[in-house]
Parts: C-alpha cells; structure tokens; sequence
C-alpha cells in the first residue's frame, strides 16, 4: 500500500487477500495436529532447515581445521565408533562395566575404613552413656538406631558416590554422554520419550534423586514426567551394595575365586541393561496411556570432544552431587532408626511388631519368591535403600539394632538357614531393581512436580513393575520344578 493511501485510509481492516492466507493457514494446522505423526515430520523438517540454513552460516564464517589435519581425523575417528550403531552399544556397555567394576573394587577399602571409625565412635557413645547413667531405653533410642543407622548410609554411601560421580562428570566433560544419548535417541523416541532421558537416566546411577533434578534439560511437560517416572528403574549407588552382594552370591558357586568380582560386575551391569530395558517399556506403555503424545524434536548437536579440567569435575562431582545426596539421605534416614529401632524393640504377645510385620507379610511374600522379612525390610527401608539388607540381619538374627555380618560366606550361610534358594535370591535383586523409589527421590518428585498424584504415582508404578517381575520369575521356576 502506498503512502498516499495509507493518509487516506489510516486505520484499514485486513486485506481479503490476508483473510485467505490466514483462514488456510489455519485450516492446515487443524489438519496437521489432528495427525500427530505428520506434526512429528513438520516439525522435524523445520528444525531440518534451520540446521541447515545454520551450517551454511557457518561454512562463511567460521574456519575450520583441515580435514586432514591430525587432530579432526582422529576426532572423526574416533566419533565413527562411539557412534557406530554396530560398535557404538558394545564400548557403551563395556565402559558401563569398568565404570562399576572401578566403583565396586575401590569403594571396598574406604567403606570398610569409614565403617571401622564410625562403629568405633559408636562404642565411645555406648560407654558415655553408661557413665552418665543414661536409661537403656535412651542409649537403643539414639546410639542404636539414629545413629548406627545415619553411620551405615553414611559409611556405605559416601565411597561409591565419591567414586561413581568423579567417572560421571569425567565422561560428561569428556564429551562422551551426548554420543550416548545419540545412541539411545532413536530407542526412546520410540518408546514416546524424548533422547534426553538417556542422560537423566545416566545421572540416575549415583542418585535418582539427583536424576530426577536433571530432568529439568527436557523442556516438554510431558516427555520430563516420563522421565522422571521412570528414573527409579535405574538402580542408585544405595541400592548397588544389595545388588553387589546379592550378584556375589548367585556367582560365587560359578566363578573361580580370582574372577568372583568380575562376575559380579557382569551380573551387576546386567541388571541395568535390563533396567534400561524396563525404562524404555514403562516409557512406552505411559506414552499411549497416562501421557499421550507425540516425541518432541531434539536435535542433539555432538560438541567436539574435549580435554577434562580435572578441578571442575571434582568441585561438580564432588560439592554438587555426592555431599548434596548425601546430606539428604542422612537426614531422611537418621530418624528412620529411631521408627526402626522402636519396632524392633517393642513387644507384643512375646513377639516384636518388626516379626509381626515380618509374620503378616510372609504369605505375599512367599506368593512372590521372597519371603515376610525382604518384604519388611524393603518397606522399613523407604527413607534410604542403604539400610534395607541391614535391616533384614535385624530381622533373621533377631536383633535389637542394624548389625553387620563379616564376609560373604557368613551371609550365605545365613540365608541359607532361613530357606534362602536361587530363586530368593534372585527375586529380591529384581524386586531391589524396580521397587519404589527412596524417601528422598520422592520428596524430590514432589518439588519437581508440584503435585502428590504424581509423587503417588512414582511410587505405585514401579512397586506393580517389581511385584510382576517377581511374581512371573516365582510361577516360572515353579512350573519348571519337578
């Protein structure tokens, strides 16, 4: 429109020829969002274009190294494997396996040093109390329970995080996790989630609750609730010590005495690859029901792999993830000994209401392959996985107070007397897999989501996931017997 016009006209309506392009305009996004897949392809290919447009802004002004120089063939080498759909999931899970198999071996010795001057200043506690004159009800209270119970997550806790976290953040500031989630995206988008989860479930392996946080990066509402629904399924450094052991004794009659560890890791690591697996079906299966909708586009750009500064992965690893975790679930848990203590401690008709509790539940956990003492344990242990096998030796010794049995054979001998099979044994490495998140984790949900039937929900699903599990392994094996 001319100025002249415009002076004549200072306030026109919409053009008709505008009308049109807008009417259609509208009429094509009512079609294309009444066919969620095509909306899926648009989207896509518009993001296509921008990247495109993008490289072309780039190749004008931005000099790049010479293809052949040293350093970019050794880049783009190197990103042919990691990147491989052939060779690309094997490194990924061999570098899962010396992950933990680095974890599980070092965090040994300081855990056993932790645990020794913990449970030395316990005995110190004990002899203050008996020279002050302190009521035995007061010494089981706080000594026995509140604080055996913040040592034991403290001692078990504390040297795989320090441990797990540091490798996290090396591979992280590496550049190794995007080409992760690069490898897992097309899996999780066709489970209706988004490439992103990958990395949230990779946080999830030192804390869920801290895996829950990272859920933040996914900027859909409803591909971050999948995310975080599902991040429990990826087993936490407090529920490794349970899979740890557990993973010894099923292997310890296979292994030769010098591989025993090794195939301890192998099964460990198994169980999270069938963690992943269990993530990917949830992921799926709420996407087509609870949380219908179409992936989102991520358009993961793989930044150039880059040399570590080894003093920001230990201020990340270290002051922003292990003692952030684990001041929580002190927190959380040094009460729990208290609730734990008094349970064990007070009696009813001759039995303690943990035997009672353990008694009840005994059937379902029969029905399961497990038994009422795993079960007990399991739900005693909802403020921190850590202290779930302490609280089982409770249980079968018929103790007062957490205890601590010393070597592997003795536990076995142990289980075995209270009619432990491979199946038990088994079961309860599934149920510890895929049950309900910790205290914590919860609580953290909550904030996250603003919302309790979320929170609830976080805690029903994976609870029916590890009761099916279970539930199948147990008429499987009983089918199969003779």
């Amino acid at each position: 429109m001319r100025p002249q016009e415009l002076e004549r006209n200072p306030a026109p309506g919409p053009a008709p020829e505008l009308e049109r392009i807008a009417a259609e305009a509208r009429r094509m996004r009512e079609a294309i969002e009444g066919r969620e897949g095509e909306r899926g392809r648009v989207r896509d290919r518009i993001a296509a274009a921008v990247y495109r447009r993008a490289e072309l802004v780039a190749k004008q002004v931005v000099k790049r190294r010479q293809k052949n120089s040293p350093w970019c063939a050794w880049e783009k080498r190197l990103d042919d494997i990691l990147a491989s759909r052939l060779l690309g999931y094997p490194v990924m899970l061999a570098l899962l396996g010396i992950v933990f198999w680095i974890t599980l071996v070092g965090a040994n010795i300081p855990s056993a040093f932790l645990s020794k001057i913990f449970f030395g200043f316990e005995a110190q506690l004990t002899a203050f109390c008996s020279r002050v004159g302190a009521p035995a009800w007061v010494h089981g209270l706080f000594v026995l329970g509140v604080y055996r119970t913040a040592a034991w997550v403290v001692s078990v806790m504390l040297p795989p995080m320090a441990i797990f976290f540091p490798l996290f953040t090396f591979l992280e500031e590496l550049g190794y996790l995007p080409r992760v989630a690069f490898n897992l995206d097309r899996f999780f988008r066709s489970a209706g989630a988004q490439g992103k989860q990958a990395l949230t479930m990779s946080m999830g392996f030192g804390c869920n609750a801290a895996g829950i946080v990272s859920c933040r990066i996914i900027e859909s509402p409803r591909e971050r609730l999948i995310a975080q629904l599902t991040n429990v399924f990826v087993p936490c450094n407090g529920r490794f010590p349970t899979l740890i052991l557990l993973a010894g004794l099923l292997t310890g009659g296979l292994a030769a005495p010098g591989w025993r560890t090794l195939a301890a890791a192998g099964t460990v690591a198994g169980t999270v690859v069938l963690g992943t697996a269990v993530t990917l079906l949830v992921s799926w299966g709420m996407s087509r029901t609870l949380l219908k909708g179409v992936p989102s586009f991520f358009a993961l750009e793989l930044p150039p792999f880059r040399r570590p500064q080894w003093g920001r992965i230990l201020i990340r690893s270290l002051c922003d993830r292990t003692l952030v975790v684990l001041r929580r679930a002190a927190t959380v848990a040094a009460p729990a000994g208290a609730v734990i203590w008094l349970l064990a401690n007070t009696h009813l008709g001759g039995s303690s209401l943990l035997g009672r509790l353990a008694g009840g539940l005994d059937p379902l956990g029969r029905l399961l392959g497990l038994d009422g003492f795993i079960l007990a344990a399991f739900i005693l242990g909802l403020p921190a996985n850590e202290i779930v096998l302490p609280i089982l030796l409770m249980g079968y010794l018929s103790a007062g107070a957490m205890v601590k049995v010393e070597g592997v054979e003795a536990l076995r001998q142990l289980f075995l007397a209270h009619g432990w099979t491979w199946l038990t044994a088994l079961n309860m490495m599934l149920f510890s897999l895929l049950h309900y998140p910790c205290a914590t984790t919860l609580l953290t949900i909550r904030r996250e989501t603003g919302s309790w039937k979320w929170t609830l929900l976080a805690a029903a699903i994976p609870t029916l996931v590890a009761a099916a599990a279970c539930l199948l392994t147990a008429a499987g094996a009983r089918l199969c017997s003779p």
